[in-house]
């Protein structure tokens, strides 16, 4: 996507003088301010104790805004009624990297749970959960369970089940942390074509060769600070 259709795009995510104490007072985040567009596909990272856990957190209302003001997909997260924080997070699909899997549930389950936590119709259930496993690469384990899965089986479902309710934002938390190096050009490949349907995708990692395999926009944080943000790959 070009800067000009870039600056066309509304903000999807926008930061603005947020900053987040420990119960030290030590701040996780120093008055960040930042603006991610909806389309854009966005790199965060930095070094143990940077902000990226905190960022992440506010971004699903895991963690409480101190101060400042945070906006995500047109909800103001600085004064979100608790009742809205589900409808927020439907428009959100958050990736792990210990794929959270149900271990009592089959691939299949496991992807249907999360249309049915948000209330979606058997009948859609049934239609879109195959569509998604074929898609990213493991229909044909739709009866296994996790523990009969490869280390990349298992992240497939994983992913199926971050974008089975087609998110605007996809969040991948550092989604090739524990794999080896084919299996991470896999999961590239899928954020990569998830952003190419318009999706906005935001990877927090500390895989600095993935940042430099793609050329796309990387946002360095450290000490709580945005202290980088430019297109292109560097060390983290």
């Amino acid at each position: 996507m070009n800067e000009q259709n870039m600056q066309e795009k509304r903000d999807i995510i926008k930061f603005e003088n947020v900053s987040m104490a420990y119960g030290n007072g030590n701040l996780a985040l120093n008055n960040v301010s930042l603006d991610i567009k909806e389309g854009e596909f966005v790199f965060l990272v930095g070094g143990n104790g940077a902000g990226k856990t905190t960022l992440t957190k506010l971004l699903i209302c895991e963690e409480k805004l101190a101060d400042g003001k945070l906006e995500v997909n047109g909800f103001k997260l600085h004064k979100i009624r608790s009742w809205r924080i589900p409808k927020l997070r439907r428009t959100m699909g958050m990736f792990f990297q210990d794929f959270k899997l149900f271990n009592n549930m089959t691939v299949y389950e496991n992807v249907a749970f999360a249309m049915r936590v948000i209330g979606a119709k058997p009948s859609l259930i049934k239609k879109r959960v195959p569509v998604f496993l074929d898609m990213v690469g493991v229909g044909h384990k739709s009866d296994s369970f996790p523990n009969e899965l490869s280390g990349g089986e298992q992240q497939r479902v994983a992913f199926a089940r971050a974008i089975v309710n087609n998110p605007d934002i996809v969040i991948a938390d550092e989604p090739t942390g524990n794999i080896d190096t084919e299996m991470t050009e896999g999961i590239m490949e899928l954020l990569i074509k998830i952003n190419k349907l318009g999706k906005t995708v935001l990877v927090i990692t500390h895989d600095d060769q993935i940042v430099k395999n793609y050329n796309k926009r990387v946002v360095k944080l450290e000490n709580g600070h945005v202290v980088s943000d430019k297109i292109g790959g560097f060390n983290v």
